[in-house]
């Protein structure tokens, strides 16, 4: 019997765990596989003498790339320069690739799915977003009878660690990062994550898929939770909801909507109990309505377990592609509509010196509103929830408040 080889660029966190669970479930991934497989190479720039792997390493791409055995890379290496350049190669070559890369499949995921195709083989993803979490599979096969209206989720396990943090254990964004950064979960530098960049990556591949046009990074408006305040926290538990970072796009009668921002998710939907390093996607379609994939959304483990599930697939597929996976470039945004003029409820604090005579103003200015109670308010301060408007109007009423007060925060609703 023919044996399948394999190579993994990258032995990493994510590359070493996908080397040892294909070690460890070799027998059962084989049998569902239908193939007898083995990796041949493990290209790394770093030595590993003590590995039992070592007789595996190379720092070679070329040696990989015109290897006629190999028919499945694992590109595990992350970032846009090598690995773009790799992946391409290798699919012209008639390799298909699997990857966790969610940064490269979001700027040009477009670009390598159409090179996999004219070259019969494939290029999956499914560890680029959710770690271990089923998604791209389900959006592409389980529910391709139905019209996608909705993507809402919690794409980020370190922010969604520290929001949580901040609500259960009543301490500041900064403690709540620092234990982050203590326990593995957030990097030395955590912008990507608190600013929201790695959730966009995600989300983007995720709408690229449902829609069926490249959604870039660029055309998302993308806040993160480095503002978020512990008053801010209390105030808005009182009115029974939690803070997360929501990545959600909306399809409308004029165009998608697409934001990755910190949102108020009300305690009656299920995304408000995700919490600590857990992610969950709820995807709405016209048929079928609201489903939810909930786990694991990050870690060594969890993302190896989504590597090697495409692996099999790849080599099931082998001189083959699985036309479904795929969606069309885009020159521009005109099919993304401009998320300021979407109807949203705001919460909103703000603080005067005269806070409460300005009630008046506020309920003139955006007719009801529901004020919120904190227990340890301070007479100067205020916040409320707006009714659903257009941002735009929001925006415009809350510059006429600003006259009065100081706007310290604003929060969309989910």
């Amino acid at each position: 019997m023919k044996v399948s080889k394999i190579a993994v660029m990258g032995f990493g966190v994510v590359g070493s765990g996908t080397v040892e669970l294909f070690y460890k479930n070799k027998d059962i991934i084989e049998k569902r596989s239908g193939r007898k497989m083995d990796i041949k190479y493990i290209l790394d720039l770093r030595e590993f003498p003590g590995s039992p792997f070592a007789d595996k390493m190379t720092d070679s791409f070329d040696e990989i790339l015109n290897d006629p055995e190999v028919t499945v890379v694992a590109e595990l290496m992350g970032g846009k320069t090598f690995a773009y350049d790799y992946t391409k190669r290798l699919l012209q070559s008639g390799k298909s690739v699997v990857t966790s890369n969610k940064e490269l499949v979001a700027y040009h995921g477009a670009e390598l799915i159409k090179i996999a195709k004219e070259n019969k083989c494939n290029y999956f993803f499914e560890a680029s977003v959710g770690g271990g979490i089923p998604i791209i599979r389900p959006l592409h096969q389980c529910l391709a009878a139905n019209r996608i209206e909705r993507i809402a989720g919690i794409l980020n396990g370190t922010t969604n660690y520290i929001l949580t943090k901040m609500i259960y254990d009543q301490i500041s964004f900064d403690q709540a990062l620092a234990d982050a950064q203590r326990l593995g979960y957030a990097e030395r530098d955590p912008s990507a994550d608190i600013d929201g960049a790695d959730a966009c990556r995600k989300l983007c591949i995720l709408g690229s898929l449902a829609f069926g046009k490249q959604i870039y990074p660029e055309y998302v408006h993308c806040s993160g939770i480095r503002n978020i305040a512990l008053e801010d926290v209390e105030y808005v538990a009182n009115a029974g909801y939690a803070v997360k970072l929501i990545g959600l796009i909306d399809k409308t009668e004029n165009g998608l909507v697409a934001t990755v921002c910190p949102r108020l998710v009300s305690v009656n939907n299920p995304l408000s109990g995700v919490n600590d390093v857990f992610n969950a996607i709820m995807i709405r379609g016209d048929s079928v309505g609201d489903t939810l994939f909930y786990g694991r959304g990050a870690g060594k483990e969890a993302t190896a377990s989504a590597v090697v599930a495409d692996i099999i697939d790849a080599v099931k597929h082998e001189n083959a592609d699985i036309a479904s996976l795929t969606w069309e470039d885009s020159t521009d945004r005109s099919f993304m509509v401009p998320y300021k003029s979407a109807n949203v409820r705001v919460y909103v604090r703000v603080s005067s010196h005269e806070a409460d005579s300005l009630k008046g103003l506020i309920t003139t200015l955006f007719g009801y509103v529901d004020f919120i109670p904190r227990k340890q308010r301070t007479e100067n301060e205020l916040a409320f929830i707006t009714p659903s408007i257009e941002e735009y109007q929001i925006d415009r009423k809350l510059a006429l408040l600003s006259e009065h007060a100081e706007v310290r925060r604003k929060i969309r609703l989910l």
